[in-house]
């Protein structure tokens, strides 16, 4: 049995894939953990931190949003992401990601509070990026 039949046949854990995607998913770590090193959106969202630090290394004058912006988007991706793969129904979810495993999954609380977390810190850091692209846009930055 070869490498990939194993990785194949493992269970992956829908409560633990949502909880990447809160807490790492600007780094791809939920990717990499779904789909393994040849995810190319888990290699996009890992060039967001050195497209971050080119951004710094260029634009030192630049205002510190605008640095760390490609980082920004890919937290928000991640934060999506982790709705949607989070909100998925077990069965689908066995479906898509543990069709070769003969577990089934059954997600609970664990689930639930890290969905809120995750729609609470998201929808939080979407506002706030919203608000500081428009104060930055519009005003200069008169505001921060």
């Amino acid at each position: 049995m070869n490498t990939a039949t194993i990785l194949q046949q493992s269970h992956k854990n829908k409560a633990f894939t949502t909880l990447l995607a809160f807490l790492l998913g600007a780094l791809g770590a939920h990717r990499f953990y779904l789909h393994g090193a040849k995810d190319r959106w888990g290699w996009l969202h890992l060039a967001a931190l050195p497209a971050s630090a080119l951004l710094h290394q260029l634009f030192p004058e630049a205002d510190w949003f605008y640095q760390i912006f490609p980082l920004t988007l890919s937290a928000l991706g991640g934060f999506l992401e982790a709705l949607v793969l989070g909100l998925m129904p077990d069965d689908k979810w066995d479906a898509r990601y543990n069709a070769a495993s003969s577990r089934q999954s059954d997600t609970g609380w664990p689930l639930a509070v890290v969905l809120v977390a995750t729609l609470m810190l998201g929808a939080g850091v979407l506002i706030a990026t919203m608000a500081r692209l428009f104060d930055l846009l519009y005003t200069g930055g008169a505001y921060g």
